[in-house]
């Protein structure tokens, strides 16, 4: 899922997996921790990976991976598309698509997911109107970093909350005040772009109880409930309704269980080694190094907050992945947030917003290959018409320029 570059794979090129860079990263950064014996430095690596923090993070990315597989085979998905395009009124296509990306994304949390269920049905729509393949490809995709950014189930939201110490629904209140100007200015433009674009004249009749599992976690996320119990019980009702209504009997609903929890591997595997890679370098004074080179600078929390913004945005186009970036530079934005007084949870929204608006703006990113892929258009020409990313970033540099929220700032 995760690479650092991607290749054409019938010319056989190689593909460098980003666990296989950050295995690497990890050997190297044992060994050049000179003066000490091995096994401390193994020592070092294994409390980092195991840290308590790092730990409860995981089993939240297995609960989310589990979770989304299993609502994907009992047709959640498929029926929360039906629903938004089976009530959009006519000539409200663009926005509408916009509209139901960001529904999808914040109800599954996830950018990739979204992209995997929209973007056919955007090319479609596109070529039987003869509209823009590109353009409507970048709804979708911009549209699906709204969820990124905001969900309580985004890996990049319990990353940042995480890392800074914050309550998620205290990040999203803050968060949710950033980029709203944004999402209402795109949602207008779309508005203006789309107004002669026709919807689809046959829609798959809406199966509505296959929705409820996307509802019962937004609500009880936002009401404030514990992700791992939001997770365990929409996880719980997607079997409920899959068995039910016969999408797939006790052990299917296990089977797609298990292949999300497999889908997550690669994540956990990068979270564990980032983690001890960080211990090892807070050991031997990297953080501090780094922090003091940054912070030389830095006068206020103006200053501070720009740098946060300036280490995750940086570290996110070597990565090409937002969850990654904001775990490898949570802890030191932390460390430059306390040393400032930089409200914990704007810095965490910091942190997501950069990120995903870098994710989102560079053409070696999954979401954007794989948005290429399913329509066959270059990556570059998808990135042009990328309002939402560019407009997210806009407001988030604003609100660090000009201080707003006020009360986070």
């Amino acid at each position: 899922m995760f690479t650092i570059y991607s290749v054409d794979k019938s010319k056989n090129e190689p593909n460098l997996s980003l666990s296989v860079a950050f295995m690497l990263s990890s050997i190297y950064a044992i060994i050049i921790s000179g003066g000490l014996p091995i096994k401390k430095r193994i020592d070092t690596f294994s409390r980092g990976a195991g840290a308590s923090n790092l730990m409860l993070m995981l089993w939240i990315y297995v609960l989310a991976g589990a979770f989304a597989a299993s609502a994907k085979s009992m047709g959640a998905i498929d029926a929360t598309v039906n629903f938004t395009l089976h009530y959009l009124p006519s000539g409200m296509l663009l926005p509408g698509l916009f509209l139901a990306a960001c529904f999808i994304s914040i109800s599954i949390g996830t950018s990739v997911g979204t992209v995997v269920a929209l973007v056919p049905i955007a090319v479609g729509v596109a070529h039987s109107t003869d509209y823009n393949v590109a353009m409507m490809t970048a709804v979708i995709v911009g549209g699906s970093y709204f969820g990124d950014n905001l969900s309580f189930i985004s890996d990049t939201t319990v990353v940042a909350t995480q890392t800074q110490g914050c309550l998620m629904k205290d990040k999203f209140h803050v968060n949710a005040l950033i980029v709203a100007p944004a999402a209402i200015i795109i949602l207008i433009i779309y508005f203006f772009l789309g107004e002669h674009v026709s919807k689809p004249t046959t829609i798959p009749p809406v199966e509505y109880i296959k929705i409820l599992p996307y509802l019962l976690v937004l609500i009880a996320a936002i009401a404030g409930m514990n992700v791992m119990a939001v997770l365990t019980l929409g996880l719980f009702l997607c079997g409920i309704i899959g068995i039910a209504m016969g999408d797939y009997n006790v052990y299917g609903w296990f089977a797609a269980m298990g292949d999300g929890v497999l889908g997550m591997g690669e994540l956990v595997i990068i979270a564990m080694m980032a983690g001890g890679m960080l211990e090892i370098i807070r050991e031997n004074g990297g953080i501090d190094y780094v922090i003091e080179k940054i912070t030389r600078k830095v006068n206020g929390k103006r200053g501070a907050e720009l740098a946060i913004a300036t280490l995750v945005s940086f570290v996110n186009v070597c990565t090409a992945n937002n969850t990654v970036a904001i775990l490898t530079v949570g802890a030191i934005a932390k460390k430059i947030g306390d040393k400032y007084g930089v409200d914990n949870r704007k810095a965490a929204s910091i942190l997501d917003t950069f990120s995903c608006c870098v994710q989102g703006l560079i053409p070696y990113g999954v979401q954007m290959l794989l948005a290429a892929g399913l329509s066959g258009v270059s990556p570059i020409h998808i990135l042009s018409y990328l309002y939402y990313p560019m407009a997210i970033g806009v407001v988030a540099l604003m609100s660090i320029i000009f201080r707003y929220p006020k009360r986070f700032s």
